[in-house]
């Protein structure tokens, strides 16, 4: 069984996000950057099936040479080698086309992406990803239990969950569920040591352009003052809520 986990290289969730030049480019400067939870714990599902059906795991990603920390943290981890499509990720069309590639020269029964990355969140690449490769989707998958060639799965809907079953190869997107938080792994010491000598493969991009451009980024808007209420004072609440807040 091969597995292939699409991993993005996002801020840390405690990074102070700014920009640059007047407003259009993401600044990177002093940003600490890890893996991208939802791609964590797709991550984590493939070491599951490592070590209960013996797959092979390979991480991919697309990205300059700064991201290459982040795929070894995920060779560290105990993926057994890892792809890096060395372009700037542009827009989700863009991306899934450099997955695409890769996951067509690499025979691979199941390829794990996120539900979305935390930073852009466009919550696209992995749909694009299934429909370039012409393969069965499954999205917030919080649950997969392997049986042969057969994969059967949990995904949220709307007011509940549904049960779906599909043959490998298929692609999934995953998020908290698929496995528990507390199942996360952290590197130790001799995974550190063994990623540095597994293999980082870095290959050219294929000619797929962006459909999309970042015209200009904006932060939300601050938080306004907080306007305190005796506790026992529930009609001067209500009239602020109805007369200033107008949400009743």
């Amino acid at each position: 069984m091969k597995v292939l986990v699409c991993i993005s290289h996002v801020p840390d969730t405690t990074s102070k996000i700014n920009f640059k030049n007047d407003n259009t480019e993401f600044d990177k400067d002093g940003l600490s950057f890890v893996i991208n939870p939802n791609d964590e714990f797709g991550l984590t599902k493939a070491m599951f099936l490592k070590e209960q059906n013996g797959a092979e795991v390979t991480v991919v990603n697309v990205g300059d040479a700064s991201t290459e920390p982040t795929l070894r943290k995920a060779l560290a981890i105990g993926a057994d080698k890892a792809v890096r499509v060395n372009a700037e990720p542009t827009d989700s069309f863009m991306v899934a086309s450099q997955l695409a590639e890769v996951a067509k020269s690499g025979n691979y029964d199941l390829i794990i992406c996120g539900t979305e990355s935390i930073d852009y969140n466009g919550n696209q690449v992995h749909g694009m990803l299934a429909a370039m490769l012409e393969l069965p989707f499954v999205y917030s998958c919080v649950g997969m239990e392997v049986d042969g060639s057969t994969a059967k799965m949990t995904r949220e809907i709307d007011g509940g969950k549904e049960i779906v079953e599909a043959e490998f190869p298929l692609v999934i997107a995953g998020k908290k569920g698929l496995v528990e938080e507390k199942d996360l792994r952290i590197p130790n010491m001799r995974g550190i040591m063994m990623a540095r000598s597994k293999p980082l493969e870095v290959i050219e991009p294929t000619g797929a352009t962006a459909h999309t451009v970042h015209e200009s980024y904006e932060k939300p808007a601050p938080r306004g003052d907080v306007k305190m209420f005796d506790a026992e004072d529930v009609e001067s609440l209500v009239q602020a809520l109805h007369n200033e807040a107008k949400v009743i």
